[in-house]
C-alpha cells in the first residue's frame, strides 16, 4: 500500500525564500488605523457644527480606508513580501498625515498648557525647556541635539527594514507595535489639548515663562499657530533640517506624551530583542540625544519626557501580547 506523501508548500519565485502564508483578510495594524479611523470619524460628525472643515476631515478618512481595502485587494491577487511591505510602509508613511489631525481634534477642548508648565515648575522649581538651551548653547551640543531630533524617522525605518530583511517572521508583529502605539498617542493627543513650549511661551511671552506665570490662554491656538525658533547654534546643519521639519507640518498639538521619545524607546526595545549589539549600539546615541532633544528645542515639558518613557515601555510590552497569533 502506498504511503500518502506529506503536502509540502511550495515558495513562488516572486514571494522569496522563507515565505509562508500570511492573513487572508485585513492585517492586524490595518485593523488598528480603522479603529481609529471610526473613532475620530465619531468626534467629527458630532462636533461638525464647532469645525472649519468636517467634510474634508471625513472624505480623508474615506480616502485612507478606500486606500486599505486596495491595497488588501492588491496582495491578494499577488501575495509576496513586497505587497506586503506596500501595505506597512503606506501606513508609515500617513502618519505625518494623521499628525496635524491631531490638532483639528484637539482643539475643540480647552489647552491644557498653563496646567502642565505649572506641574513642571512645582516639580523642577524652574522650566526646564527654558534653562537647557540658555546654559548648554554651544554649536557641538545644539547640533547634536538637533541631530538626534532629526534621527527621529530614521530610527523608526531602521528598525522596519531590520526586521524585514533580517527576522520577517516577526516583521508584521513589529509593524503592529509601532503603529499600534503611533495610534495609541495620537488618540491622546485627540483628548488631551497640550501645545508644548515652543507654542505656550510664544503666547505667554517668554519673561512670563522665566517668572513662573502660566496665564491660561483658553481657545488662543485655535487663531494663532506662531512658534518659537528653535534656540542653539542657528548657523547648523542639523538645526537647519529641525526649523524645515516645523515650518512643513508644526501644529500647536501632541505635546504630552512626547511620542517622539515614546516611539524611540520602543525601537530601542525592538533593536534589544534583535540581540543585535551592532544595531543597538548604533540607534543608542540618537536615542539618548534625541531624548534630550524634545526638551533642548522646547518642544516638550520634561515631564512630556518622563511620560513618553514610560508609556513607551508600557506600549511595547501590551501590544507585543496583544499581537495575534496566527
Amino acid at each position: 500500500m502506498a504511503k500518502k506523501q506529506k503536502h509540502k508548500s511550495v515558495s513562488l519565485p516572486w514571494q522569496g525564500k522563507g515565505w509562508t502564508p500570511e492573513y487572508k483578510g485585513l492585517l492586524p495594524f490595518e485593523w488598528v488605523v480603522l479603529a481609529y479611523i471610526l473613532f475620530t470619524a465619531a468626534i467629527v460628525l458630532f462636533t461638525s457644527t464647532k469645525m472649519a472643515n468636517p467634510e474634508a476631515m471625513i472624505w480623508g478618512r474615506i480616502r485612507v480606508g478606500s486606500m486599505i481595502i486596495a491595497l488588501w485587494i492588491v496582495y491578494r491577487l499577488l501575495p509576496c513580501k513586497l505587497t506586503l511591505f506596500i501595505r506597512v510602509g503606506a501606513q508609515m508613511a500617513l502618519l505625518a498625515w494623521w499628525y496635524p489631525d491631531t490638532f483639528e481634534l484637539n482643539r475643540l477642548f480647552p489647552n491644557l498648557d498653563h496646567v502642565f508648565a505649572t506641574w513642571e515648575q512645582q516639580l523642577f522649581g524652574f522650566q526646564p525647556a527654558l534653562v537647557f538651551a540658555h546654559t548648554c548653547s554651544s554649536p557641538i551640543i545644539s547640533e547634536l541635539m538637533d541631530c538626534g531630533y532629526v534621527a527621529y524617522f530614521p530610527m523608526i525605518v531602521t528598525i522596519i527594514l531590520f526586521y524585514f530583511f533580517r527576522r520577517y517572521d516577526e516583521f508584521q508583529r513589529t509593524a503592529f507595535v509601532i503603529l499600534a502605539s503611533f495610534f495609541t498617542y495620537y488618540v491622546i493627543f485627540d483628548l488631551v489639548p497640550v501645545v508644548g513650549p515652543t507654542f505656550y511661551y510664544k503666547a505667554i511671552g517668554l519673561h512670563n515663562a522665566a517668572q513662573g506665570v502660566f496665564p491660561n490662554v483658553h481657545d488662543y491656538f485655535n487663531l494663532h499657530q506662531e512658534c518659537l525658533p528653535s534656540p542653539g547654534y542657528t548657523h547648523g546643519f542639523f538645526y537647519d533640517l529641525v526649523e524645515d521639519a516645523k515650518a512643513a507640518g508644526e501644529r500647536p498639538t501632541a505635546a504630552f506624551p512626547s511620542s517622539h521619545v515614546g516611539i524611540a524607546t520602543i525601537c530601542m526595545l525592538l533593536a534589544w530583542r534583535t540581540k543585535n549589539k551592532m544595531l543597538l549600539f548604533i540607534l543608542l546615541p540618537f536615542y539618548v540625544f534625541l531624548c534630550m532633544a524634545t526638551v533642548y528645542i522646547q518642544a516638550h515639558y520634561a515631564i512630556d519626557v518622563i511620560a513618553g518613557l514610560i508609556t513607551g515601555v508600557a506600549f511595547y510590552f501590551i501590544f507585543k501580547w496583544l499581537y495575534p497569533q496566527r
